[in-house]
């Protein structure tokens, strides 16, 4: 039996070349997928079931395609396969465009390489349908990626809108309250509200503009100062104490070291506002810090679902959002990861995750207590030239 994207169940009628390359398939596969992995950064920790993607349909077709008179002129032809390919790259990983075109073309040498070494020699013609289908192949796919990512921004799009509305009408509506009223203590309770609002809105745009230079490989600017991230931890919990009640709990002594205060703060609200968000709400929120090897760790925990392994990444991208939030309708819009990791990142750090329907989420940013010397650390954004 076949993988081929039109369910051939008679192997038999393809040529003996064809059918030796189907036998040989879990290798050639198992070989592209090492070779990608150490070529393209954004596939170095993508799940194999991710990796992997429709690339088996797509080998098969071209061993359909190589076969004298069977119904297939190329491995790509009368077929979406490498166009739900790019539409997968987008909505799941890290990737860019060049990194789907590099992965196909990845794809040519352990086809050759593994059917050579396997006495399995192609002939001119052979040769000349798999380098048009993987050049097909490409341009359909990358046409996929660049669709896809455009319907994400739409998206994404559309989302912050929503999420801006909220604050600005919240404001609007206290300003319309100061105006039927003449009470001084009431003017100054709907003042409070608009500004609180308007700080509201104004942080969320901030994130926006951050996290969007940081994918475009820009450094954040960092203002580094000296001061204790136990006492910032301490002003962020009043905070969410004050509206979430006594959920929260500091594990921890004081760790004094040299960071961007506004930045770590901000980072800081983002994960508890997800944990918040996303976890149970029956659950305690853990906020730990360690240091240990001139490296401070700042971990917040919370209990609820898992987060995916195939959904990781793309929560750190600016237009991804796990599908436990699409399918919950929970408000967000896509943006406080990605802001984390750039602050993270920027520090000479990192953001990481560990997910467990048993352990709950745990969010754990882990930077060195001196972030100094490693300001212009080459950052996830960056490509390598």
């Amino acid at each position: 039996m076949t993988l081929a994207s039109d369910q051939n169940i008679n192997p038999e009628k393809l040529s003996p070349t064809a059918r030796r390359m189907l036998e040989l398939r879990d290798e050639v596969l198992s070989e592209w997928v090492k070779r990608v992995r150490n070529s393209v950064k954004e596939a170095e920790h993508l799940p194999n079931p991710i990796i992997i993607n429709t690339f088996p349909a797509l080998y098969d077709n071209l061993a359909e395609a190589i076969t004298p008179d069977y119904p297939r002129a190329t491995g790509n032809e009368g077929t979406t396969v490498a166009a739900e390919h790019g539409g997968e790259r987008a909505r799941l990983t890290s990737y860019n465009a060049h990194s789907v075109i590099a992965e196909y073309q990845q794809l040519r040498w352990p086809i050759f390489d593994v059917l050579k070494m396997n006495d399995v020699h192609l002939n001119g013609r052979e040769i000349y349908i798999i380098n048009v289908s993987i050049d097909g192949s490409i341009r359909e796919a990358v046409n996929a990626f660049a669709l896809t990512q455009a319907a994400l921004q739409e998206r994404f799009v559309a989302t912050l809108a929503h999420d801006l509305r909220n604050p600005l009408s919240n404001a609007h509506l206290a300003a319309q309250l100061i105006k039927s009223t003449s009470d001084l203590t009431k003017i100054e309770e709907f003042a409070d509200g608009i500004m609180s609002n308007l700080s509201r809105m104004d942080g969320m745009i901030r994130d926006l503009l951050d996290s969007i230079k940081f994918q475009m490989g820009e450094r954040l600017h960092l203002r580094l100062e000296e001061f204790d991230i136990q006492e910032v931890l301490k002003e962020v919990l009043d905070d969410f104490t004050a509206i979430h009640g006594t959920r929260f709990r500091l594990i921890g002594t004081s760790i004094i070291g040299w960071w961007d205060r506004e930045a770590i703060k901000r980072a800081v609200e983002n994960i508890i506002g997800n944990a918040m968000k996303y976890g149970s709400a029956d659950t305690p929120v853990r906020i730990k810090i360690a240091s240990q090897n001139e490296r401070m760790l700042l971990s917040v925990h919370n209990g609820g679902e898992l987060i995916p392994p195939e959904q990781i990444e793309s929560i750190f991208q600016i237009f991804g959002r796990a599908e436990a939030a699409k399918k919950g309708n929970k408000e967000g819009w896509g943006i406080g990861l990605p802001y984390v990791r750039s602050v993270a990142e920027s520090h000479g750090g990192s953001v990481g995750v560990d997910s467990s329907p048993y352990r709950g989420t745990t969010f754990t940013i882990d930077i060195p207590v001196d972030a100094r010397p490693y300001q212009n650390a080459l950052q996830s954004s960056q490509k390598l030239e």
